[in-house]
């Protein structure tokens, strides 16, 4: 493990065991799901990873709070002191913070009106940040610093009254043995027609205290998304067949505590093809999915301050456990960016842990992974995005647990390999 973006691991690990949940960006899942219970799981958990050091915490869960289809955690951290250099003097400093999620409540007096919510205050004793991500940049080329990572997000979100969001936009769905068996869609179909779409507005707001440079004494950020999203897959906690598509444009103001304006437009494109089943398999899909940006606001300062270009957590990135897991986490990052990537999922008839005693919680299927990657960031949007990318390949091994996938990706690209444990199949963000 050697990421640290939003401080998901301490989350994901406690969800290994319990029940419906998110995942970064897109935290909003609501065409799954089960039989909903109002009970409380408490989970203690122990992770390791290269920005925190050994740690553990504990976790609280619920879902069904309020209403069938929202879901709550909150969660509090803490790691083993390290030895930090802080103004050039040594210091022992600790992975330590909180993190609390509430998604999906239907606002009152309204029928198709979603609300989620999610923040974290955190403190990471050792965090890369590659300042000059440009696509020939050097690996070697990265601060490492200790410092603070908070955020808070908000989402509303309208489901508009077409297709199979007309008469269900709560997006409820049976679930058996880890496949759908509802019949609200059949996975593609004309857009808008059939599927479920929606419209949406994010708030964002997050800072980094970057402990080790002078000159950046902090990062915040805070603004706006827009999104238009549709659904037209059989199933969107692992799609067989269908396609998903979605338009965000992000807009940071400059207003408050930024560090300064920025923009980012992107669109993103998924398709599932089912295929034949083998005699050991269940289920066989391809999965490709294809995502672009642009940062209109960005200029070719070479300060970053004044050049008006989203922070590397933000925009136009690669790298990471999602998009080129060959590579360290926001690895890569410019003013424009292209990137696709192809699935072969593959889900196994067999199952050792199907109703067995040995494991606390409902395994309903593995599914081995094998993936290809290509993508690359550039100063223009033009055609030389399709050409020097970078490139990985991969295999992941996953399994539905509690209706969640979870997922052990290994990475291999051009700098190294690298290992991510994350929940959500990865064209979910």
């Amino acid at each position: 493990m050697n990421y640290k973006d939003h401080m998901l691991f301490p989350l994901f690990a406690s969800m290994l065991l319990t029940s419906h949940l998110l995942c970064a960006d897109t935290l909003y899942d609501q065409n799954i799901t089960k039989t909903k219970t109002k009970d409380w799981t408490v989970l203690p958990y122990a992770f390791s990873s290269d920005t925190t050091g050994l740690a553990g915490g504990l976790s609280i869960l619920m879902s069904g709070v309020f209403q069938p289809q929202t879901s709550f955690v909150a969660t509090v951290f803490r790691g083993e002191s390290q030895e930090v250099i802080i103004d050039g003097e040594q210091r022992e400093r600790s992975f330590k913070g909180g993190f609390f999620y509430f998604s999906d409540y239907k606002l009152p007096y309204t029928d198709r009106t979603f609300f989620s919510v999610y923040g974290l205050k955190s403190y990471f004793p050792k965090s890369k940040y590659y300042l000059d991500g440009s696509n020939n940049s050097n690996k070697n080329d990265v601060f490492l610093s200790s410092g603070e990572s908070n955020f808070l997000n908000m989402k509303f979100e309208y489901i508009l009254p077409i297709g199979s969001g007309l008469e269900n936009p709560q997006g409820l769905c049976q679930v058996e043995n880890g496949f759908v068996v509802c019949k609200r869609s059949k996975g593609g179909g004309k857009p808008f027609v059939t599927g479920q779409t929606s419209i949406g507005i994010k708030t964002f707001y997050q800072t980094d205290t970057l402990d080790h440079i002078k000159d950046l004494p902090d990062w915040s950020t805070n603004g706006l998304r827009f999104h238009i999203t549709h659904d037209n897959t059989d199933f969107d906690t692992n799609p067989s067949r269908g396609y998903h598509f979605q338009m965000q444009y992000s807009k940071d103001f400059g207003k408050g505590d930024s560090t300064q304006s920025w923009d980012f437009l992107e669109f993103k494109y998924n398709q599932y093809y089912s295929l034949d089943t083998f005699s050991f398999t269940k289920q066989n899909v391809l999965a490709l999915s294809l995502w672009t940006g642009y940062s209109f606001s960005w200029n070719d300062n070479e300060n970053i301050i004044g050049s008006h270009r989203p922070p590397v957590w933000e925009g136009a990135r690669l790298g990471g456990f999602n998009r080129m897991r060959g590579y360290d986490n926001n690895r890569f990052s410019d003013k424009a960016v292209f990137y696709a990537t192809a699935e072969y999922r593959a889900i196994l008839d067999y199952n050792p842990f199907k109703g067995s005693d040995l494991v606390p919680a409902k395994v309903d299927w593995f599914q081995v992974v094998a993936f290809a990657e290509v993508g690359r960031v550039h100063n223009h949007y033009n055609f030389d995005l399709l050409n020097d990318m970078k490139y990985d390949v991969g295999l992941s091994l996953r399994a539905l647990v509690e209706e969640i996938p979870v997922r052990i990706d290994v990475g291999y690209g051009e700098e190294g390999a690298n290992m991510w444990v994350m929940v959500q199949q990865p064209f979910d963000f």
